[in-house]
């Protein structure tokens, strides 16, 4: 029990810390709708299940002692926000009676920018690793591992699916409507900003 809360407040903390996953889910909570908001936090969930359970399995280990893939990685998530970021800085103004951009994403495309914003973040791949060799021993039982890892997920998609509801609430929406534009614009810029600083991030 003592582990499991450790797990669930370290990960409560790291999660709602302002980063890639908050600003993505931000932005489209904003931009566009609560259902693109919402599944773009299921796809930032899906992500962390895929990140614990390489690193469970040891892939995670590889990962971060390799230059190579880890270079990869971080170039990748890298490209991925910034191209994310220069999309919403070429946004243009919208009609102020409408609430909802020319172009909606779909749930899928929602839901695979929210994968590949966490997916191809390194600093998750580190964080669990270090999170998991610290909780996890050789002889925790496999249903206990899967419960760390279903807990961090739901911390996730919890905690940016009250984002999306929240920022999405149609007064919200409407103080930033005339503005909707200049406000993609700057959630492209700190995309951008942090894609940099993703690729400038050096292994320990």
């Amino acid at each position: 029990m003592a582990e499991w809360i450790t797990v669930f407040v370290i990960a409560s903390l790291v999660i709602i810390s302002p980063g890639p996953n908050f600003f993505i889910t931000l932005r489209n909570s904003l931009v566009h709708s609560r259902r693109v908001g919402v599944y773009t936090a299921l796809g930032l969930s899906i992500a962390d299940l895929i990140h614990m359970t390489y690193c469970l399995i040891g892939i995670g280990v590889v990962i971060s002692q390799s230059i190579l893939a880890f270079t990869l990685l971080k170039w990748l998530g890298a490209i991925y926000l910034v191209y994310i970021g220069i999309k919403s800085l070429r946004t243009k103004p919208q009609q102020a009676s409408t609430l909802q951009p020319e172009v909606a994403l779909n749930n899928r495309s929602a839901f695979r920018m929210g994968l590949f914003t966490c997916l191809l973040n390194p600093k998750a791949t580190l964080f669990y690793l270090a999170l998991f060799t610290q909780i996890i021993q050789p002889n925790t039982p496999l249903w206990v591992q899967i419960l760390y890892g279903v807990t961090v997920a739901g911390i996730e998609f919890g905690w940016f699916a009250c984002v999306a509801i929240t920022m999405s609430q149609p007064v919200i929406q409407r103080r930033f409507v005339s503005i909707s534009h200049w406000l993609d614009r700057l959630m492209g810029a700190i995309l951008i900003g942090l894609g940099l600083r993703l690729a400038l991030i050096q292994k320990d």
